[in-house]
Order: structure tokens, then sequence, then C-alpha cells
């Protein structure tokens, strides 16, 4: 893990909270009643020999982390506090880390996760993270899909029933024995060495098409 940036007051706290948050979540997310519409648009990816790059909202990344777990995906991560428990969290999950925000240590970050896909590993986006503004794509994984080839894999979670944090994403916490849903988007590619206005164009698709997976699955735990 990485800690240089963090006091020693800070690790700490970031080691009990993954102590503590890893066994709550997994149990929490063993009760959720899950309804998935779109996973053949993720095969279809790995039919044609790539792996995704997974874009979704910041707010819903604990079901996310759940329901993609096992598969060794590079997640980017930030570096302050919050990133650390994180990262300790998702890693126990069988999730990689790639620690690095639009704020302090992106480009390297990036370089590493361009480093993953070709060694054959998937990436992940928390798209308006780390601080937003909350459903707002920045334009990392739009950059990274123009220099693998890797599509973009989009998409988002709902629950019928939830708790939502007081923070930035709001983020949500599905209760226990809620239903759950997962709509995943037709993957975008982004042809390699893109100009910098066909990034935008495929900046604001990525943002149209999770926007639109949010409302599908809103409704199927209707």
């Amino acid at each position: 893990m990485r800690t240089s940036n963090l006091s020693h007051l800070q690790v700490v706290r970031a080691t009990v909270i993954s102590a503590v948050g890893y066994p709550l979540i997994a149990l929490l997310a063993k009760t959720f009643r899950w309804k998935v519409d779109g996973y053949h648009n993720y095969e279809k990816i790995l039919a044609s020999g790539h792996k995704p790059i997974f874009a979704f909202w910041h707010g819903k990344i604990l079901p996310a982390t759940y329901f993609w777990r096992g598969l060794g995906i590079v997640v980017m991560i930030s570096e302050n506090f919050d990133g650390e428990w994180i990262a300790r969290i998702i890693t126990r999950f069988g999730y990689g880390t790639a620690r690095g925000s639009t704020s302090r240590g992106g480009h390297r970050a990036l370089v590493q996760l361009r480093r993953d896909i070709y060694e054959g590993k998937s990436a992940g986006f928390a798209v308006d993270g780390p601080r937003g503004p909350a459903y707002s794509v920045q334009p990392g994984p739009v950059w990274l899909a123009s220099l693998t080839g890797s599509p973009i894999l989009p998409f988002d979670i709902a629950a019928n029933r939830y708790w939502s944090v007081n923070s930035w994403d709001r983020t949500q916490i599905p209760k226990p024995f809620s239903r759950v849903a997962i709509a995943i988007g037709e993957p975008i590619t982004v042809k390699q060495q893109s100009s910098q206005p066909d990034l935008e164009t495929k900046r604001l698709s990525l943002e149209l098409s999770l926007s639109k997976l949010s409302e599908r699955a809103s409704q199927m735990v209707r």
C-alpha cells in the first residue's frame, strides 16, 4: 500500500477501518438480491480478445466492488486518507490498485493502468472521483482507452432500499436484503491517437451512457 502521504495516525485508522469494513461489507452484500441487465456487453468485450475499462459513478463503489469481485481489476484510487482505506478493502475483494487522482499522481497511475492492460488485466474508474463534481466524467478513462484500444464498459447500480452518506458523491449503501440492479451498457470504443475534440466527444458519450444506465437500473428495482 502507498502510505507515504499519510500520517502514522491516518495509516492506523485506515488499517482499522479496512479490518472492520471488509467483513461487514462482505456479510451485507451476501444478502443482496441481484437483477442483472446487459451482462452480454461484458462478454462481448472478452470474446473480442480485449479487457474492459470499467466506468461507474463514485457513489456506487460499494455494490460495484462486490459484483465484480475476484476478477483482478486494477482500479484507480486516490492517494488521500479515504483512498487508503478504500484501497485496503478492495484489495481483499481481489482488486489491484493504481494510486493517483486528477489532483495528485494521476499521470503515474494512468501509466500503470496502461501497463496493466497490456499485461492482460482490466482497469476500473470511478469516473467522477475522487472529489467530483458528482456525475461529471473525468477524462482519464477515455484517455486510457485511446492509448490501449480497450473498450470502456459503463455500468450503473441501483437499490430499492439504501442508506445515503452525507458526502459529495452521496455514496449509496444498499440495505440488507434489498433488491440491487446492475445495468451494463454498450461498450464505448475510442480510436487510438484521437484528437482532443474527439476525446471530448467520447467523454460526453460516456457521461450520457451512464446517465441512461442510471435510469435503467432505477427502473429495474421499482
